[in-house]
């Protein structure tokens, strides 16, 4: 085994040691502010120290660790440490471990850089227990919005107590923010999440754009009653409008060239098999990397919603959960990134992601760059996530490279 496959391995027994960290028994699952995710964030700050990098948390829980003097501009490097339920190993702490695996070949090669490098393990991403989608990357880049901070869980937990139960504090998240001045760029090692590079039998990726992303809460409420009463033609059944709608999001969808829409939850009230559902809420994801054709879709399914609710007899229900912008990644960066593919011995291979990450928040404050790793399938948010020590070890070197790059 090489120098670097060795690195590889390493990141690759860390990934499994940290999936042992999990909310739920069987299955990993990680959310914000949770025990499991503070056991994955202790077990990081240990592995920081060890690859000599001075550690701590922010405001939000993030955990950060420097190389390098305060004196000089910073590189970020990163990715995040929660999960979706039921989630596969590699999504977010890959590209966290490789980082970690970067900083720990500098110093055994007793390297210098002419900058300093922090790497961060951002605490949300998914946004799975409070629907806020890069509350960790938001804070850094200062654009969290601080009425979220009385958003609830399903056990009725505010984001705020979940925050100070996670050691951090609601009262100076303004604090956590980076100053744009002080930053040279941040770089994310992820997984590709689909199947260009298993197509093209490329192991690394490099990224030129993130799409957009629009996020709603559609509800439709019409009228529960008696499944073995109602007669068909009187009722409003607002699970049936909702199942009209669901369809409608994949014809618009597919009419559009690089567009994706998914309807992800659904829920039912009441609930009960002999009861007609009087309430249905359900969430809309839209994605594009043209913001212009993503806000066209979004309000197309508007209308189409709105029009599927009059002729059910049904009220419609809107609300915008979240607006990304899509994001062009730094040029300059991006050229740095496919030299040291290419300096690595691998072909250069350019794609933009479906998938949002923590590299579209902070283009907010500065220069992004992205590197893929081929991940099997293309599968990912499953615990069938599968990456080879040889394409980490392919990412690590070129991500090695790229540090040594930049000036």
């Amino acid at each position: 085994m090489s120098y670097t496959e060795s690195h590889a391995a390493a990141v690759l027994e860390r990934c499994d040691e940290l999936a042992a960290f999990s909310e739920e028994e069987g299955r990993l699952t990680r959310r914000f502010g949770t025990p499991a995710l503070r056991q994955a964030g202790e077990a990081v700050r240990s592995w920081m120290e060890s690859a000599g990098l001075s550690v701590g948390r922010d405001a939000i829980g993030n955990v950060i660790g420097r190389f390098g003097d305060r004196s000089r501009r910073t590189l970020l490097i990163g990715s995040h440490l929660d999960t979706v339920r039921d989630a596969g190993r590699y999504d977010g702490m890959l590209g966290v471990l490789v980082a970690i695996a970067c900083m720990e070949r500098l110093r055994a090669e007793a390297r210098s850089l002419p900058y300093a490098v922090e790497v961060i393990a951002f605490a949300d991403e998914e946004g799975v227990r409070f629907g806020t989608g890069y509350l960790g990357s938001s804070v850094v880049a200062g654009r969290f919005d601080p009425s979220a901070l009385e958003l609830r869980d399903s056990a009725g937990v505010t984001l705020a107590d979940a925050v100070r139960a996670f050691g951090g504090d609601p009262d100076r998240l303004t604090d956590a923010r980076r100053d744009p001045g002080d930053l040279i760029g941040y770089y994310e090692v992820h997984i590709e999440q689909g199947p260009v590079l298993e197509a093209g039998d490329a192991p690394l990726g490099v990224v030129g754009a993130i799409s957009g992303q629009s996020r709603a809460r559609v509800t439709f409420t019409g009228q529960a009653g008696h499944a073995g009463t109602v007669p068909m033609a009187l009722r409003r059944d607002a699970l049936s409008a909702a199942a009209h709608f669901v369809r409608a999001v994949e014809e618009v969808a597919h009419g559009q060239e690089g567009a994706v829409a998914t309807v992800g939850e659904l829920e039912v009230e009441p609930g009960a098999s002999n009861v007609i559902p009087g309430r249905v809420a359900l969430s809309l994801d839209v994605r594009h990397t043209a913001d212009l054709v993503r806000r066209s879709l979004t309000e197309r399914l508007h209308e189409r919603a709105g029009a599927i609710a009059g002729t059910r007899g049904v009220a419609l229900g809107w609300e915008v959960v979240q607006e990304v912008e899509a994001v062009r990644c730094s040029q300059e960066l991006t050229e740095l990134v496919s030299a040291a593919v290419a300096a690595a011995g691998h072909p250069v291979l350019r794609l933009a992601s479906g998938a949002g990450h923590d590299a579209a928040m902070l283009s907010i404050i500065a220069p992004v760059a992205m590197l893929f790793v081929r991940c099997a399938g293309g599968i990912s948010h499953n615990p069938a996530e599968s990456v080879t020590v040889e394409d980490v070890a392919a990412a690590i070197e070129a991500s090695s490279r790229f540090l040594k790059l930049l000036r």
